[in-house]
């Protein structure tokens, strides 16, 4: 595990609301210099903590207009070539192995809940699926994957 501190800590929150925020502004809400942070930056990049920067897409203003989670049975045999498969596909945008009630747990965006069906329907004839459990998202209250 990294070992961080405070300062450390609040650029990273820093950082999750705004990627993008300045190191000047940084330094300002900070009190430290920029060489300090961006110092501080570096080393958590380096440490792995920070794995890169993104963007945040809202797709429902691109037209995605379907959204769920999904929880997949598989064959243990098959599980790791399901969830590769799974992680090709375009409107996938999230797929973990876990434990509980569902091997795998997949975040699937779709135009419209036909397009989310149909895809779903494809999920079902995977080789190794066993059962699909489908919870269809009606609204997202908070999102800091």
């Amino acid at each position: 595990m990294a070992t961080l501190d405070s300062t450390d800590l609040k650029i990273i929150d820093i950082l999750k609301k705004n990627a993008r925020t300045p190191v000047l502004k940084m330094s300002g809400i900070l009190g430290i210099s920029d060489v300090a942070i961006k110092k501080r930056i570096k080393k958590m990049e380096d440490l792995g903590v920070i794995r890169g920067y993104t963007i945040k897409i809202d797709y429902p203003k691109l037209g995605y207009k379907g959204l769920a989670i999904v929880g997949l049975d598989v064959e243990s045999s098959t599980l790791l070539e399901v969830a590769r498969e799974l992680v090709e596909r375009d409107n996938v945008k999230y797929v973990a192995i876990s434990t509980g009630d569902h091997m795998v747990i997949a975040t699937i965006i779709a135009k419209d809940n036909e397009e989310l069906a149909t895809f779903i329907d494809e999920l079902r004839k995977m080789r190794g699926v066993t059962k699909v459990c489908p919870a269809i998202v009606l609204e997202v209250l908070k999102d800091e994957l």
